[in-house]
This record gives C-alpha cells, structure tokens and sequence, in this order.
C-alpha cells in the first residue's frame, strides 16, 4: 500500500462522518445522473490534454473509474481556477477534482472529501540562477499560479518570507505554464508550485536546465471539493474511492502517472 494509499484508508476507517442530502437537488449532478467535475485543463499530470486536445491525467482517470464504480456519467468543464469555489457554489459544477489541494481558507467556502493524494509545494529556479535556499529568495522575483495553493503556502509561511520578495508580492498568473514560462525568459527568478505538476513539466521539457531547492513551502493533501451541505454526492464518491482502493483499481491508476 502506497502512502497515499494508507491516508486515504486510514481517514475513511477512523470516520469522517456524513450526513444528511443536498437540500437543493437542481444544483446537484445527483439528480439526473451526471457529475460535472470542474478543473484547470492545464493542470499536468493530473487533468490536461494532450497532443490531440483530449483531456487526460490522474484526476481524470480517477474520476472515470468513481463515475463507473457508480454507474453515473460525468462531464469536465474547464474553468478560471481563480474563480472555482464561485462556479461551485453558483451550481456550475458539481466538483472541483483537479489537484484541488485541502487548505483552511478553502475549507470556509466548500466541504471537502476525503483526502486522496500527498503533495508538496516545490522551489524550482534555473540552475545558473544564484539560488540555494528559502532564505535565498530575498529581493527575488518569485511566480506562483493565481489562487493557487503555492500562493497561500507562500503567505502563511512562518519565516513571512513574501515581506522579503521584490516589491514584497508574488508574481501570479493564470496558469502554470506560465508561470513556468515567466522563469524561462528570465523574468521571474524562482516559482512556486506543486510538486506533482513541476515534476512532471520537468520530465517532459528538459531544457533548460532546472533546479529544485531542498526547501520547500510545505506538505499538503489533495482532495475533492463539493458545495457545503451536499453531503450526499460526497458520501457517494467517497464510498467509491474507499472501493476503488480496495480493489486495485487506485493503485492501477496510481501507477499509470506516478510510477517514476
């Protein structure tokens, strides 16, 4: 069993406790048997789309196996990240399921599943870049993706490194390809941004030469996020995601995109 593996079985054993149904059931995919997922297409390995423009990824994946373990269809709709507690909480999606990382401020505005997947917020800078720690990020300009957890990371880091950036802010932009394009061209000098995506743009786009601190802005966890009091669409796919654990069928997935 992958670490992963034991924190999702070990929450679901111990009891998050679900109750209750959606009080307004035209907001809820429930209803008429379709799950309109909301994510960043960009958002590598774990929603994006590949060279023919089909969506592919982890989270995809996951969510294709929920949605047959549960007999129910599903739909990806593509939204503006900085904008997705507000297309759930309008009923324009059902689910934000897209590396949607579990933080305090977020947990006000939606109800979280159970946590499936660990991830970490890395340091990535260019290897000629004269930078080897979190302290080194001093008068630097640094890039984070917008309303993204890098940025809140960043911000509620104990050290309140941010006061030291240039001009005291984070450089954010709507996607992460961006910003990784921000620290190619040089104007940006370090970024911020989930270990599961960096490592995986690494991988696929080696040049240039990239650098990864042993600093990090800290662990967290990914898990689904649905609109407050729809407790039964979240009991239903939590449910599922114990089954799919229990049957091999997460490992199989797991496997697929994080086997390096």
């Amino acid at each position: 069993m992958n670490k992963s593996k034991g924190l999702l079985m070990g929450l679901l054993v111990s009891g998050i406790v679900l109750t209750g149904c959606q009080t307004n059931e035209a907001e809820s995919g429930v209803e008429d048997n379709t799950y309109v997922i909301g994510l960043d297409d960009t958002f590598a390995p774990m929603g994006f789309r590949d060279d023919d423009g089909e969506l592919i990824g982890f989270d995809i994946d996951l969510a294709e196996a929920v949605a047959e373990d549960l007999d129910r269809s599903i739909t990806f709709q593509p939204i503006d990240w900085a904008m997705k507690e507000t297309e759930l909480n309008a009923g324009n999606i059902d689910m934000i399921w897209n590396g949607y990382t579990i933080t305090d401020e977020r947990a006000e505005q939606v109800d979280f599943g159970t946590p499936y997947l660990e991830n970490s917020q890395l340091i990535i800078t260019l290897e000629e870049n004269d930078i080897e720690t979190k302290s080194d990020l001093a008068n630097k300009k640094i890039a984070a993706q917008q309303s993204s957890s890098a940025v809140s990371a960043i911000e509620s880091d104990p050290s309140n490194i941010i006061t030291q950036f240039n001009n005291g802010e984070v450089i954010q932009f709507p996607s992460n390809n961006d910003v990784f394009n921000d620290l190619i061209s040089g104007r940006s000098e370090a970024i911020v941004v989930d270990e599961t995506l960096g490592r995986f743009y690494m991988a696929q786009n080696q040049s240039p030469n990239y650098k990864i601190l042993e600093d990090d802005f800290g662990k967290e966890e990914y898990a689904i996020g649905f609109r407050q009091g729809d407790d039964e669409l979240r009991e239903e796919v939590n449910a599922s995601l114990e089954r799919l654990m229990e049957n091999g069928t997460y490992d199989d997935i797991y496997q697929t995109w994080f086997s390096k």
